[in-house]
């Protein structure tokens, strides 16, 4: 019975406090928690606990948060939980020494069907792709990244307008019941855990830098809108905004493509300085719907029309 399959939760973001409240409300027996070191947040650099880690605490579960995973007294404390099975979600690279500890050892949870994007940003790199599906996988860790063996799939559909926000919180409903049917399935002892297919046109999502989000006003619209969506609200696509020879740097969060034959300039400006601001591209125009300045909170386009005056020959680049 999977109340008595002992359990170690492994994760960090708010993308894995779901599958952790999950597990516990289905009575699954988790005797510990691993999650990332505090580490300094926000303006005032104020010294903050994960959200797995707050969760946990709330729930009065023990906790460990190694500096280094091979450190021996860590090991020793993770021994001592003496667990049946291992959870991952969103967590850092383990050693061998760590995910092969458990008896049926430590199963990761992906937002993705793997093979397709192994990697940091599956969900990031899906929309910018320009995807209609995506979905969840359950998998055996081995030491290869994202490599192991296939435990459970689910397929998730991605909305025209889905950005990386609105589908990070439908993978991670979705992964949240993929990783209960997963412990029913190995407390049963009735799986089989299938090797990934090779593909052709395998699809990777590398981590995501500041350097990356920069937008190409130079490539055709449809990507440009992906591109924007795939990056909302984090890490948040952005470009330059030139005006009356004052330059300022712009974060577009939501943006709709309008498909039209025009005669401006890829990057040209057309607005009317109210109620709607345009970005011509190739094939059409970006209409641009909520923004934000550097240094300023987010606006959506009327309230930013309102604080910002805008020139007739104004350029993004």
């Amino acid at each position: 019975m999977k109340e008595q399959l002992r359990i170690v939760y492994m994760g960090t973001p708010d993308f894995a406090v779901a599958p952790l409240v999950k597990l516990l409300n289905a009575g699954c027996n988790i005797v510990g928690v691993v999650t990332n070191l505090d580490k300094p947040a926000g303006r005032g650099q104020r010294i903050v606990s994960s959200p797995v880690k707050q969760f946990a605490e709330k729930k009065g579960l023990p906790i460990l948060q190694p500096h280094k995973f091979r450190d021996e007294q860590f090991l020793r404390d993770l021994r001592a939980w003496n667990a049946d099975l291992q959870i991952v979600v969103a967590f850092k690279m383990l050693p061998e020494v760590v995910w092969s500890m458990p008896t049926f050892g430590t199963v990761n949870l992906h937002a993705s069907l793997l093979p397709q994007y192994r990697g940091a940003a599956p969900i990031n790199h899906a929309i910018i792709n320009g995807e209609k599906t995506t979905g969840v996988t359950t998998f055996l860790l081995q030491k290869e990244i994202d490599t192991g063996n296939i435990l459970l799939q689910k397929e998730v559909a991605i909305d025209v307008d889905e950005t990386a926000g609105t589908l990070h919180d439908k993978l991670m409903d979705a992964g949240s019941d993929l990783l209960v049917e997963t412990v029913d399935l190995i407390t049963s002892g009735k799986y089989e855990a299938k090797p990934q297919p090779k593909v052709t046109n395998l699809k990777t999502a590398p981590k995501i830098f500041k350097e990356d989000c920069r937008i190409d006003w130079d490539v055709e619209g449809q990507f440009i809108s992906n591109f924007i969506r795939g990056l909302s609200p984090y890490p948040g696509a952005w470009t330059t905004l030139n005006s009356d020879n004052k330059t300022v740097n712009l974060k577009i969060y939501e943006c709709k493509f309008e498909s039209a034959v025009h005669q401006h300039g890829v990057g040209d400006v057309v607005s009317d300085g109210k109620t709607n601001m345009k970005v011509a591209v190739k094939g059409g125009f970006i209409a641009i719907l909520k923004l934000q300045q550097a240094g300023k909170k987010a606006l959506d386009i009327e309230a930013f029309l309102r604080g910002f005056k805008l020139s007739n020959n104004a350029v993004l680049a």
